[in-house]
């Protein structure tokens, strides 16, 4: 028993220090830029060694990964959502994963890890790739998987998914995406987020929806 509880205050303790060279990492990309930024200088703000800090994250690439990664993880639907078996609880399930991608995508700590893949797109187009592997596909392929479920329920018309999650997609984000990262428009709130997630959820079905 003694031992467990060692061993699972050792593994509490690497995760707090594994988040803390994470956040150093993200500031230290913010203000140099990925390439320009060094294991030393994240190390130091981590106040971890360099052998600690690659023990436990690994190096810059593994980095970036890990932080794309851990929001990707978010922008999908909860692990065991039930499969829409009717039009109302798909549309609850549509504006859920609305909600939830919007809410995520603008995270600040999101918008920046953006504008660091746009900066950097020449000198590191690594970051871009992170973002695309362990962000977008599988945001992407939750949506795919929620409408094939839906398409098997006889709840949607059609059969080409792809088309309709580019479809809801471009429903969702629109330019909105665009503008927010330009700073001319303002990070939407949980009220607008929640209002925009159903009319997108709405707009969706009544384009794609089974008229049977």
């Amino acid at each position: 028993m003694a031992s467990r509880k060692a061993r699972s205050a050792e593994k509490a303790g690497d995760d707090s220090v594994r988040e803390r060279i994470l956040g150093a990492a993200m500031r230290t990309f913010m203000e140099h830029g990925f390439a320009a930024a060094t294991t030393l200088e994240i190390a130091t703000r981590a106040k971890v060694s360099k052998r600690e800090l690659y023990a436990l994250v690994g190096n810059k690439q593994q980095m970036l990964a890990a932080c794309v990664a851990e929001r990707g993880q978010r922008m999908r639907l909860p692990e065991g959502f039930p499969a829409p078996t009717d039009t109302t609880s798909l549309r609850s399930a549509l504006r859920q994963y609305g909600a939830t991608m919007l809410r995520e995508l603008t995270d600040p700590g999101v918008l920046a890890v953006f504008r660091l893949a746009i900066s950097e797109s020449k000198r590191s187009p690594g970051v871009a790739a992170s973002i695309n592997d362990l962000g977008r596909q599988p945001a992407r392929a939750a949506l795919e998987s929620l409408l094939r479920s839906a398409r098997a329920a006889k709840l949607l018309a059609g059969d080409d998914l792809q088309s309709m999650v580019s479809h809801y997609l471009g429903l969702l984000w629109g330019d909105l995406m665009v503008w927010i990262l330009l700073g001319t428009v303002p990070v939407p709130n949980a009220r607008e987020i929640d209002r925009r997630a159903d009319e997108v959820a709405r707009l969706f079905l009544g384009l794609h929806g089974s008229k049977t």
